[in-house]
């Protein structure tokens, strides 16, 4: 009887502990089944404008510079420029000493005139001989002579004349004029300086500022991808960072004209060369900018770099929530990197919300309570 009293009792306080064990475990699904569901901040995926573009160091250089230089000898007698002031093409910068050209060009067509008063005599002498010839009162020969000596006065008249304009043309020269339009330079002579045709000295240097050229350096191997671009597209858009502190962009947009086509042996880098339009002179040769040629454009979707996890496998994955605010695992394959986000081309299609922050308390099946993610709000995942 004593066992089977003890027995009784021990199967009695075994049903009780599982009755207490069953009933702790369902007050703890109730608790949980009351707990609210975790926040989330999703993005909604949608189409967005991509530029792929390849940046550049670059260097500003003058479209025309030209160096003003005498082409006569002489003294400067007046400077008609203002240092620093556009000047325009044609326009007088300084005046030679211009008497001695004066009097080779007065003397040049004195020996014109002489030539020809000359040549006057040896016609009419020509006019008579015709018919003294025609009667027989005067040799042949001499005939002959007279045509010679006319001739030869017609190409003396011809070498005066070369003469002439050749002191007309040292006359000009006495005015130093602008070859080109642009922002002209300090003066490096003064009046009453003596100046040769030969000097190594300038006498201003004149440079045009709109537009310039931006010279960039680009590696031999990732010069075939922008020249395949190039030859897709006809032109590529130029834009440039002025500031790379504070990163601003300058206002204007210019195109690539060409590049080399040989690579540097010492650097093995390839010259490519944009022109840009700088029409308030903000661009001065010699400044150091970044280029970003613009190689393409397209719509895209894109994936905030932050919302995306690294798989051992070397995959990224990323947290969708599905209409019924549960979350879905994906394997994204993305493309190019697009700032600070990823470009996908496929995974997660238009439309979807994808977990950028707080997806370190969900998993796979999880219900979420999903709030629209604002950049401005960027914290901690």
């Amino acid at each position: 009887m004593s066992r089977i009293f003890y027995v009784t009792a021990a199967l009695i306080t075994l049903l009780g502990v599982i009755g207490c064990s069953n009933e702790g475990e369902q007050a703890q699904q109730g608790a949980q089944q009351g707990m609210p569901a975790p926040s989330v901040s999703v993005v909604t995926l949608k189409q967005q404008p991509v530029v792929h573009e390849m940046v550049l160091p670059g260097r500003v250089s003058p479209s025309r510079q030209s160096q003003v230089r005498p082409q006569v000898d002489g003294v400067i007698t007046e400077r008609l420029f203002e240092e620093g002031a556009h000047v325009e093409k044609g326009q007088q910068l300084y005046q030679i000493d211009e008497a001695r050209y004066m009097a080779q060009l007065n003397s040049a067509k004195a020996d014109l005139k002489s030539v020809q008063a000359n040549l006057k005599t040896l016609e009419a002498k020509a006019r008579r001989y015709d018919d003294l010839v025609a009667q027989n009162a005067v040799s042949k020969q001499e005939y002959d002579d007279v045509i010679a000596q006319k001739e030869q006065a017609q190409a003396a008249i011809s070498v005066a004349e070369a003469a002439v304009d050749v002191a007309k043309v040292n006359m000009g020269y006495t005015k130093v004029y602008a070859p080109i339009s642009g922002r002209i330079s300090r003066s490096y002579v003064t009046e009453g300086t003596l100046v040769t045709t030969n000097q190594a000295q300038q006498l201003a240097t004149i440079t045009q500022l709109d537009p310039v050229y931006i010279d960039m350096q680009e590696s031999g191997a990732s010069i075939l991808t922008l020249r395949q671009s190039m030859k897709t597209q006809g032109s590529l858009d130029v834009e440039l960072t002025v500031d790379e502190v504070t990163g601003q962009r300058y206002d204007q947009t210019g195109s690539v004209k060409f590049s080399e086509v040989t690579v540097a042996e010492s650097t093995g880098s390839v010259t490519l060369r944009a022109e840009m339009p700088n029409p308030d002179g903000v661009l001065l040769p010699g400044l150091f900018v970044k280029g970003h040629v613009i190689t393409g454009r397209e719509n895209a979707l894109l994936v905030p770099q932050r919302a995306t996890t690294r798989q051992p496998d070397g995959s990224l994955s990323v947290y969708v929530v599905n209409q019924n605010n549960e979350v879905e695992g994906r394997t994204l394959e993305i493309g190019e990197i697009y700032r600070d986000s990823y470009v996908v081309q496929s995974g997660v299609s238009e439309g979807e919300k994808v977990i950028v922050t707080g997806y370190q308390k969900v998993k796979p099946g999880a219900k979420v309570n999903p709030s629209e993610w604002q950049p401005s709000s960027r914290g901690s995942r």
